[in-house]
């Protein structure tokens, strides 16, 4: 309801500015965003970091489903900030970003000072299967105002896969500067734990349980790590949004057309499934860019063997 109430006065305070230039009202509602996400970081107990399409869902997804089996939550309440932490105060107020307007308010644009003094698990993924990911996210599920809000590609657009994941404001490019900066940043946080999307998929129970145990600060119930996983499994995740069972998190868990696989926000959940759209020599274009670029400290530095398995 608090999240509701804010993008309510967001929106309302937005249109009240019709008459100003289109520039202006999105530098306006960037540094609103910024203003929301700045003061629920301030309150939050633990920050999940991760760029769009990192599989920050799926990990959500998992950790609700943990403290469902350990706190006896309803299975329709996913995880929000502080939803669960009000039903039990032993759950920490969890804030989920992507990171992508806390700046506009800040003005930190080089540093994560904000995030200096807390508890983090940034979520990684190569930012190949990112640039991909985002490329269906805009074609079937981001609305057209928020194509604007993030300099995507106007609505309605005829562009190739390999010249959105090549755009410098959408693509690998901004996708590499994001990653790059958090690995600047990172001996500057206090409590730091990394997390490849790869990794998740490899090992997922291993990777939940460090993620657990990193948030409570003691053991993780291995049970309950247990019924995570398979609850989060992508099959079953598939048939959650079919069903729209997590109705009351709004859009975030609904396909944007039923029926349509690439409209899903579960989707194929694939490591290196990127070179599935490119010609042998837009991709040895891709590998070179993220070879040149990106930072080493993530492992990205050679392709990424391909999985052909698309379960969780």
């Amino acid at each position: 309801m608090d999240s509701i109430l804010k993008k309510l006065r967001r929106e309302v305070a937005v249109a009240l500015l019709f008459f100003l230039p289109e520039e202006r009202r999105i530098r306006f509602e960037r540094w609103l965003r910024g203003r929301d996400e700045s003061r629920r970081l301030e309150r939050a107990d633990v920050a999940i970091v991760s760029f769009g399409k990192s599989g920050r869902t799926w990990l959500r997804v998992m950790i609700s489903r943990y403290y469902q089996l350990v706190h006896g939550i309803p299975e329709r309440v996913l995880l929000g900030f502080d939803n669960y932490h009000r039903r039990n105060p032993s759950i920490p107020r969890i804030f989920f970003t992507h990171d992508n307007y806390i700046k506009d308010y800040t003005g930190e644009v080089d540093s994560k000072a904000s995030f200096y003094g807390k508890k983090v698990v940034l979520l990684v993924r190569n930012p190949k299967d990112i640039a991909v990911s985002q490329y269906f996210q805009w074609q079937h599920r981001m609305r057209p105002a928020k194509k604007k809000l993030n300099q995507y590609p106007p609505h309605g657009a005829d562009v190739s896969p390999f010249d959105f994941v090549m755009d410098p404001n959408c693509g690998l490019p901004d996708i590499i500067a994001f990653l790059n900066l958090w690995a600047r940043e990172a001996e500057k946080i206090e409590n730091l734990l990394v997390v490849r999307y790869e990794d998740m998929r490899s090992d997922p129970h291993d990777t939940l349980r460090r993620v657990m145990e990193f948030i409570d600060g003691e053991p993780a119930k291995a049970s309950a790590i247990d019924g995570a996983v398979e609850y989060s499994s992508v099959e079953n995740m598939r048939k959650l949004e079919e069903k729209n069972v997590f109705w009351l998190a709004g859009g975030r868990m609904k396909p944007g057309k039923k029926g349509d696989p690439d409209s899903y926000k579960v989707r194929r959940a694939k490591v290196g499934g990127y070179k599935d759209y490119f010609s042998e020599d837009e991709a040895a274009r891709i590998d070179a860019l993220v070879d040149r670029d990106l930072s080493p400290t993530y492992g990205y530095d050679s392709p990424p063997e391909p999985d052909h398995a698309a379960n969780g």
